[in-house]
């Protein structure tokens, strides 16, 4: 369906108030948002009734309510339960705001990689300049960050810089830790321990008492330790005491949130209670990496 831009506004502030609002939308509100005159407005509602994309909802509390095929003939898609994708202006949320679609515009471009993000919501707030932040998106967890390049008000689109993207799998944790866990016996000397961790490739290892888990040394513990002058201290004592755990299940896009709270370089890996593996930072950052 061809619509003219003036009708385009006026279904997107539309569909926008109505989102806010969840009520039916008066002419005179829609003119405020997109600055045009009432009497405008009232005369395209003519049309757009006759063409069945808006409905009118008579009384006092009336307006107007968008139809099905107002959204196909914006290109958006219905549903009637959706994951909002959140949008952030210069770090501030965008309420009410949506990403719709986003579309890569200069994907051969060896310097550059724009898109377009499609949105259900104000955009009237963005200018050249602004830094756009949109996701995580519900499946793949993709969050992007960028510079405004422009704006298309007509299509209530958003052009911009991509300077930042990442998606974080959605496969649990337990897909990504070492099949065997190495432990570091309480009462070993730091020269045992330091021979395990770095015989072993790794810069940490939990710290096994008996049966138990008591805690985590790195190769960082072990130097400080070193250059303090005390080398007689068994792991036990240098150990970092504080055990912090996720289970195996867990997606690795919430691990990641985990390590952000806790502010902790290694997470043991349960599942049932029993721990069976170790995964740090540097190994989300192995497994993101596309390229080596």
């Amino acid at each position: 369906m061809e619509l003219t831009p003036i009708q385009k506004e006026i279904l997107t502030a539309l569909i926008n108030l109505y989102r806010e609002r969840k009520l039916a939308i008066k002419g005179e509100d829609i003119a405020e948002v997109i600055n045009r005159n009432p009497g405008t407005v009232r005369n395209q509602m003519q049309s757009l009734k006759a063409l069945g994309l808006v409905e009118g909802v008579p009384g006092p509390k009336g307006g107007y309510k968008a139809t099905g095929e107002t959204y196909r003939a914006l290109c958006l898609l219905e549903m009637e339960k959706e994951t909002v994708v959140p949008i952030k202006r210069n770090d501030e949320l965008i309420p009410n705001a949506t990403a719709a679609e986003i579309s890569f515009t200069t994907v051969r471009h060896p310097d550059l990689c724009n898109a377009t993000v499609h949105v259900i919501g104000d955009i009237k707030k963005f200018d050249i300049g602004d830094i756009i932040m949109i996701g995580p998106t519900p499946v793949n967890k993709l969050v992007m960050r960028g510079e405004v390049i422009g704006r298309d008000d007509i299509q209530n689109s958003i052009l911009f810089v991509i300077q930042e993207m990442v998606s974080l799998p959605k496969k649990p944790v337990k897909n990504y830790i070492k099949k065997q866990t190495i432990t570091i016996p309480a009462i070993a000397t730091i020269q045992e321990a330091s021979r395990i961790l770095v015989d072993n490739k790794i810069h940490g290892a939990p710290v096994k008492d008996k049966n138990a888990i008591v805690g985590i040394v790195t190769l960082t513990d072990i130097g400080k330790t070193l250059a303090d002058g005390k080398t007689s201290l068994k792991i036990k004592d240098i150990m970092s005491k504080r055990i912090i755990s996720v289970d195996a299940e867990l997606p690795l896009y919430e691990v990641v949130k985990v390590f952000s709270k806790e502010k902790v370089g290694r997470l043991l890996v349960r599942s049932n209670g029993d721990i069976v593996g170790l995964i740090s930072k540097t190994d989300i950052l192995d497994k993101l990496a596309v390229y080596g």
